[in-house]
């Protein structure tokens, strides 16, 4: 990651008044080659890296979750009210401390001000394609009233079948190594998925009748991450399914989806975000060009996707647009 300094001449504008780093959106060394040994070392144990902060925090989450926030899987046998909408008010919690304070602290309170704010718009103009209006309460619904029970929902499904004895189960006493490195392969896959998953629901048709809801957020802000149509949410989480193949704990499963559930914070933060010793934590330049842009950066910074399959800009320049679909959402 690209170090960086906080003077007030930090960064630059464009025509627009956007604001934009100094340094380009770029992928993670892992993939490079030929290979850099010393790069990717850095970038997966460094700090900020792949490994913390942000990946340590999910995975702490979900083993707080697990330990402390789940209803017994052995009482799980039978879809009773009584432990599914505990996962749900759970899982609602997450979201209102996760989403809601980080809202919070950039939008309401403005911690940081407009300071490195990509879009110096705060969301607050009232505007007839959202639901109420305004992006906020939009954002806020879709994601509550839509993205929550979705993911609830796969949650349920996973925790029902390892009940009853119908998912292959992995244990850390069984192969302790694979069982930490499956983190990271989750990761990676998390990320695959969601790149072939977007460029499906950017198919004209998708795009028109589903995909369009969340690029109603050219301007995103924490909320507007799960800020999706419902079929979007179905498609976005259904990467989790593959653990009804590959044998797993539940504790990865819980990760898999809270990292799906909070991830899109830092994507659609609007800031370059919290620094630590001259390095941006929170920052997701990469896929606030997709908002910006909609026609490149599908994926994320890690595995290069949007690289190796043409779709990549880095931020640098102007944008040469391609074809662009409907803007009008379906309700």
């Amino acid at each position: 990651m690209k170090e960086v300094n906080s003077s007030p001449a930090y960064g630059s504008f464009d025509k627009r008044g956007h604001w934009k780093p100094p340094y380009p959106a770029q992928f993670s060394p892992l993939f490079d080659w030929p290979l850099k040994p010393k790069a990717i070392l850095k970038s997966l144990f460094g700090f900020p890296g792949l490994l913390w902060p942000f990946n340590a925090l999910v995975l702490f989450l979900s083993w707080l979750t697990l330990v402390y926030f789940q209803p017994a899987i052995e009482t799980s046998t039978g879809l009773e009210f009584s432990w599914i909408g505990m996962m749900l008010l759970r899982n609602l919690i997450i979201m209102l401390i996760t989403f809601g304070g980080t809202h919070l602290a950039f939008y309401r309170l403005r911690l940081k001000g407009s300071e490195r704010k990509y879009n110096p718009s705060f969301q607050e103009k009232p505007q007839k394609k959202f639901l109420f209006s305004k992006q906020i309460p939009d954002n806020v619904f879709r994601s509550i009233v839509y993205g929550l029970p979705i993911w609830t929902a796969y949650e349920v499904l996973y925790i029902w079948a390892a009940a009853n004895g119908r998912v292959p189960y992995l244990s850390f006493q069984e192969n302790p190594i694979w069982f930490m490195v499956f983190f990271f392969v989750i990761v990676l896959f998390r990320d695959t998925h969601f790149y072939f998953v977007h460029r499906l629901i950017h198919g004209k048709l998708l795009f028109k009748y589903v995909h369009s809801v969340h690029h109603l957020n050219p301007n995103p802000g924490p909320w507007s991450g799960l800020s999706m149509h419902p079929i979007e949410h179905l498609l976005y989480y259904s990467g989790a399914l593959i653990h009804f193949i590959i044998p797993s704990h539940p504790l990865h499963y819980i990760f898999h989806t809270q990292h799906l559930s909070v991830a899109p914070i830092i994507g659609h933060l609007g800031f370059e975000g919290i620094s630590y010793n001259g390095k941006p934590l929170t920052s997701d330049y990469f896929h606030y060009l997709h908002h910006k842009h909609v026609t490149c950066n599908f994926g994320s910074d890690i595995v290069p996707w949007d690289r190796w399959l043409g779709v990549y800009f880095d931020g640098v320049g102007e944008y040469q647009p391609r074809k662009l679909r409907a803007d009008k959402p379906p309700f």
